[in-house]
């Protein structure tokens, strides 16, 4: 990753899969299936985006992540504040391949401060290959390689302090 994006110069630690022993509230959050944008409308009048970076980047810019997508010749980046009644609540970091940018999908470019989330999952041709969960500082992280018409991106999500995924018994589900 390169030193201007959003989500710092600070390395995330990926846990492997047999690390287990999170808090039960904040797994509840980082293994959610469905839209993220979706959950955090049950906690707040209003959700917004503001993007803070959007363009074609190179596997190089990438470092890992490009690990985790088939080799392209160029990356669409997207990074974004997500905020629940403007409480920054969500860092978020799209990279698509610039083949997954296809058709309909296209608009992928065009999402502005539209939530992602509300378009990926606006139909039923989304997909998610993995949840993977991380720590940064003491903040915490997941990555989705989800899969948009069979075509992958990479999503990688850092819930902020005042994320409602902190906050015990925050709409807790029935098991």
């Amino acid at each position: 990753m390169t030193d201007d994006s959003i989500l710092t110069s600070t390395p995330i630690h990926w846990f492997s899969t047999d690390e287990s022993d999170l808090p039960e509230n904040i797994l509840d959050w980082l293994i959610e299936v469905g839209s993220m944008t979706r959950r955090f409308e049950q906690h707040c009048q209003q959700v917004s985006v503001a993007p803070f970076r959007e363009c074609f980047v190179t596997a190089e810019e990438l470092g890992d992540e490009s690990e985790c997508l088939p080799e392209s010749e160029k990356y669409w980046l997207r990074e974004i504040i997500l905020y629940g009644d403007n409480i920054p609540w969500l860092l978020g970091r799209t990279v698509i391949p610039a083949e997954t940018l296809t058709g309909p999908d296209r608009k992928l470019v065009d999402v502005g401060t539209v939530p992602l989330g509300r378009y990926l999952f606006s139909g039923n041709n989304l997909t998610r290959d993995y949840i993977q969960i991380g720590q940064q500082e003491h903040r915490w992280v997941r990555r989705s390689l989800l899969r948009l018409s069979g075509k992958p991106l990479l999503l990688t999500e850092v819930f902020l302090p005042e994320s409602p995924a902190y906050k015990i018994n925050s709409t807790k589900r029935e098991k």
